[in-house]
């Protein structure tokens, strides 16, 4: 365990690097945990961070004191960072006491015949990406697929967002949407709005394989990927009200797909 309190140290100018580029996070393969949260939520995926950074001030809290015992005896490079540094480092509105870096987990095929997959197609917005991946974890999708325009799992927004889901499910990112469409060999549902030949979600059959596809907020679903769906449903809603949130569309498609196979 060493302590830091200058800029120029090298592990800072990497964990800095890291938290405020994607191009650096790509390049390097690694990702920032920012909070202790998300920490914890790591190690208990059965994985252990590279690095830990814990505030200086923070070094007696319950939290520190929790994590130094979980990675006791692990080989994890231990730093106390000058609260300025933590403070830099950080993109929570309340900077967090401790941030760790850790490999990218790394992504493997989805399977053709997959029990469900989340599909997003140019879905921008971190927080919205992020909240998707939350929802995913909790009905049991363990496949997500995010097609060029999504934001990057791995940022430290969408990480944020979703509050450890990212370590139960497969992401998998950059992918040809339509190829993608071709190969699987379930049902594949375009979320759309309400329109001539759309089916509620409720009347459509989600028992069988099923990858569930959603659009970007503001243009919605590509119309090349929508032809390549099996089906086109919609979620209904009333009278007079604006699409939902992509995040609040993903969450009640999930939903209702977990209810037709569980009750």
């Amino acid at each position: 365990m060493k302590t830091i309190r200058s800029r120029d140290n090298a592990f800072v100018r990497h964990l800095i690097g890291l938290a405020h580029s994607s191009r650096e996070r790509k390049k390097s393969g690694h990702s920032v945990l920012d909070g202790a949260h998300l920490v914890t939520a790591f190690i208990a995926s059965g994985r252990m961070p590279l690095a830990l950074a814990i505030r200086e001030s923070a070094m007696d809290s319950d939290d520190a004191t929790a994590l130094l015992k979980k990675i006791e005896g692990r080989n994890v490079d231990v730093n106390v960072l000058a609260d300025a540094l933590i403070n830099e480092a950080s993109s929570l509105h309340s900077p967090a006491a401790i941030m760790a870096i850790a490999d990218t987990p790394v992504s493997h095929a989805i399977p053709a015949d997959a029990d469900a997959v989340i599909v997003l197609d140019n879905v921008q917005d971190p927080g919205n990406v992020g909240a998707i991946l939350r929802s995913a974890a909790a009905f049991g999708v363990r496949h997500a697929l995010l097609g060029h325009g999504t934001a990057f799992a791995w940022s430290p927004k969408v990480l944020r967002a979703g509050q450890g889901a990212h370590f139960s499910v497969n992401i998998v990112e950059g992918v040809d949407i339509s190829q993608f469409l071709d190969s699987f060999r379930g049902n594949t549902l375009a979320m759309l709005p309400a329109q001539v030949g759309v089916t509620p979600i409720v009347q459509t059959d989600m028992t069988r394989p099923l990858a569930i596809l959603i659009g970007s907020e503001g243009a919605g679903l590509a119309d090349d990927i929508i032809a390549r769906a099996s089906h086109k449903v919609t979620i209904p809603m009333a009278a007079g009200t604006e699409s939902l949130n992509a995040a609040v569309c993903a969450a009640i498609a999930m939903y209702e797909m977990q209810r037709q196979r569980h009750g």
